[in-house]
């Protein structure tokens, strides 16, 4: 069973897979393979440095001048910029599902829908919280602009639209609430 978890940047995702991995649920997570693609020895390196001069920084990618980069050119180089990643990103997450033997595993993908990821997954769990903790949460990491927040949340797909399409709502509140949606749905699934 694959339950992929979703939800926009500041719901609590990253939080919520951690609720899964401490209830024993091996979890893919998206963003970590980003990174480590963006890492020294990264298969991403080259070609996203190839695309948006500038922005390698030694052997690594150096993801405040990719943002700048990817802002300057709105019309092409997210799209650019997906069509290096996304594959990358998708043969990882084959190799780790080779053999596996697990009952329930979590795919963690912020773009599960906007990516066709979706479709691959036998369950949608969203995680959700209103539209001002969300902005708050994203703010307090000090590492956007108010312009950047606003940037970001209208490339991607809105809340409501990911909630209207899950089988799973893992709002992100509260914890205790959180783990109690976690909770069932592990029940529920395993």
């Amino acid at each position: 069973m694959i339950l992929g978890l979703t939800g926009s940047i500041g719901m609590g995702k990253s939080t919520t897979a951690q609720m899964f991995r401490d209830r024993g649920i091996a979890v893919w997570d998206a963003d970590a393979v980003v990174h480590a693609l963006y890492a020294p020895g990264g298969a991403a390196i080259a070609p996203v440095a190839a695309r948006f001069p500038g922005v390698r920084k030694g052997d690594t990618i150096d993801r405040a001048a990719l943002r700048a980069a990817i802002n300057a050119q709105p019309d092409t180089a997210l799209d650019d910029l997906n069509t290096i990643v996304h594959p990358l990103v998708a043969a990882d997450r084959a190799r780790w599902m080779r053999n596996r033997a697990d009952t329930l595993v979590v795919w963690d993908v912020p773009l599960l829908f906007e990516t066709g990821t979706a479709d691959a997954c036998d369950r949608i769990a969203v995680v959700t919280v209103d539209a001002d903790t969300q902005r708050a949460r994203i703010l307090e990491r000090g590492t956007m602009t108010p312009s950047e927040v606003d940037l970001i949340l209208s490339r991607q797909m809105p809340d409501a639209d990911k909630r209207a399409r899950a089988d799973y709502i893992i709002e992100t509140t509260d914890m205790e609430t959180a783990r109690a949606a976690v909770d069932r749905i592990v029940e529920e699934l395993t």
